[in-house]
């Protein structure tokens, strides 16, 4: 399918949702109490209206921000510092795969960055996420759906539509890796965690970078980078993606309380 077609089929997708997501609209409209600041980088002008109609749409006071390519992405963060969020196609010009996401997750520690691509694919997504994106998108996910999305991560959530079955992403993601951390993890090993411990890793699995942990926390980020080994180490896995699915079996909250 060519792209203004792959575009067109995409906007005609999501406007037949329209009337079934209605409903759900209204509740998210509702739950709205101020305006947000939101930045699409996207290449395909088509695209970015379509994402763009879906924000205006349930997100009326919206301010929306549009770029084709990384480095205006960059200009635009550094003179922006009240953004709500990034929705960020990490196939634009200057991105280099991921090198581009960290980058501008380094500009913008704590704006949440969502990467929008056309792309259904795992490992690319749960990558995203290990270097700082806080969801994954994909272009032909339903209106009603994409906006609930949104809605969800502008309230401080991880979006992870694609991987409702953590337990098998997460042995998919090991085996490729040449892991052999598919076995689970036992509750108990997160008494061993320090409450420090405990608080990057609850951020963790907020989809916060090193950077940004180290803001919200108040210590620097080498700190945080210890912090991190420590957490994998004591838990028994491989890297950053095993320990947030392993968190996100447990209620980290209830380890907190001790």
């Amino acid at each position: 399918m060519s792209e203004v077609n792959a575009a067109l089929s995409f906007e005609n997708h999501h406007l037949k949702s329209e009337a079934i997501a209605s409903n759900g609209n209204k509740k998210i409209k509702a739950s709205i109490a101020r305006s947000h600041k939101v930045l699409i980088a996207d290449d395909h002008p088509l695209f970015r209206e379509a994402i763009s109609s879906i924000i205006s749409s349930g997100f009326e006071c919206s301010e929306i921000m549009e770029t084709s390519d990384l480095g205006c992405a960059i200009e635009i963060t550094r003179k922006n510092h009240d953004l709500s969020l990034i929705l960020l196609n990490m196939d634009i010009p200057g991105m280099h795969g991921l090198d581009g996401l960290i980058t501008l997750r380094d500009e913008a520690p704590t704006t949440p960055i969502v990467i929008v691509s056309a792309k259904e694919n795992k490992q690319i997504a749960l990558r995203a996420i290990t270097h700082g994106a806080v969801g994954y998108i994909t272009k032909s996910s339903p209106r009603a759906l994409m906006k609930n999305a949104i809605h969800q991560i502008l309230n401080g959530n991880v979006y992870l539509h694609l991987y409702s079955d953590n337990i098998r992403i997460g042995k998919e993601y090991s085996n490729s890796q040449g892991c052999s951390g598919s076995s689970p993890i036992y509750p108990e090993l997160f008494n061993s965690l320090t409450h420090r411990q405990l608080l990057v890793l609850e951020r963790m699995g907020k989809g916060e970078s090193n950077k940004q942990i180290a803001f919200n926390l108040h210590i620097a980020e080498s700190t945080v980078k210890a912090h991190v080994s420590a957490i994998l180490r004591k838990l028994g896995v491989h890297n950053r993606v095993q320990a947030i699915l392993a968190a996100s079996e447990v209620e980290i909250s209830w380890y907190l309380k001790r």
